[in-house]
């Protein structure tokens, strides 16, 4: 017999943690008692999807309402604002996020030379309603955290199945835009990736155009297309979320801050308000409090 969504809703409602992280490498199981604030991220290239409740986001300049029974592909970096809108102890929120490797996906179409998905998609995410096929292996995926032996060997492989099923499913042409090397995501990918591995160092523009195999006014003019942002702002949003990572452990705000890469701790500071709507130090202290305490409704909103 085959599953249902019922029993993928069980088995995440069974796994899911408020900080949303699982022990099986991409993989996320997430839950939230209730309503979030507004979180900003970079997602990278993903597949994910809501249990139950909804989530607002915006994914670069594109509003979507991302809510139970839909799935969410994102083909590059790209810069997300979300909030989680509905839910609540009785019905949590619940939600799955599943890093995707392009080079699996290049992979799986050379070895499958008769799938030819239509490429030519300009989007950078695409929502639409989980396809059934997924259902199986995604139970499979997520009861492993029951099996933690078998994850080394299994995880990969049905990771693998998942991206082969989504190939064939309207997530497909999207998704085989990371298969091609020449494409204007994957290029200006290969920048975005430096900048996130090396966030902390001078963007140095003319490098990160040769990565991308660009001009320079071409980098630019396609960097911006891809993640709605400049070079320096998405390392900008990289310097402040990794920051906010560092927060809760560190000694002092000065001491983040020039870790990620700033000068000048006033600069941080504005920065880091106007990303946040708090300040560094307002912001720690909230973190270092929900840390003190067990996962809980507020824990979800401070760690998504």
């Amino acid at each position: 017999m085959k599953p249902e969504f019922s029993d993928l809703l069980n088995v995440m409602e069974r796994h899911a943690r408020y900080d949303y992280v699982t022990p099986i490498d991409g993989l996320k199981v997430g839950r939230a008692d209730q309503p979030s604030e507004v979180g900003h991220s970079i997602y990278q290239p993903s597949f994910g999807l809501v249990g139950r409740g909804v989530k607002e986001m915006m994914i670069a300049e594109t509003p979507f309402r991302y809510a139970a029974g839909e799935s969410l592909l994102c083909a590059a970096d790209v810069p997300v604002t979300s909030q989680v809108t509905e839910a609540s102890r009785s019905a949590p929120y619940l939600a799955i996020h599943l890093d995707i490797d392009p080079a699996v996906v290049a992979d799986l179409l050379r070895e499958q030379s008769g799938l030819r998905p239509k490429t030519g998609d300009t989007a950078m995410a695409r929502k639409y309603i989980l396809d059934p096929d997924l259902y199986d292996p995604l139970i499979r995926l997520v009861s492993l955290l029951e099996q933690p032996r078998d994850i080394p060997v299994m995880a990969p492989l049905i990771r693998r199945e998942i991206t082969w099923k989504l190939l064939h499913t309207q997530h497909g042409p999207l998704l085989s835009q990371l298969a091609f090397a020449n494409g204007h995501a994957t290029r200006v990918g290969r920048a975005t990736t430096w900048i996130r591995e090396n966030y902390a160092g001078t963007l140095n523009i003319p490098h990160l155009a040769s990565l991308a195999n660009m001009s320079v006014p071409s980098f630019h003019r396609h960097f911006k297309a891809v993640t709605s942002m400049s070079p320096l702002q998405f390392q900008k949003r990289v310097r402040l979320q990794e920051a906010r990572r560092g927060l809760s452990s560190a000694s002092t705000i000065s001491a983040v801050a020039y870790e990620v890469g700033y000068e000048s701790l006033s600069q941080f500071n504005r920065d880091y308000r106007r990303l946040f709507d708090l300040t560094p130090s307002d912001d720690a202290a909230t973190l270092r409090a929900t840390l003190s305490h067990d996962p809980g409704p507020m824990g979800q909103s401070a760690l998504a």
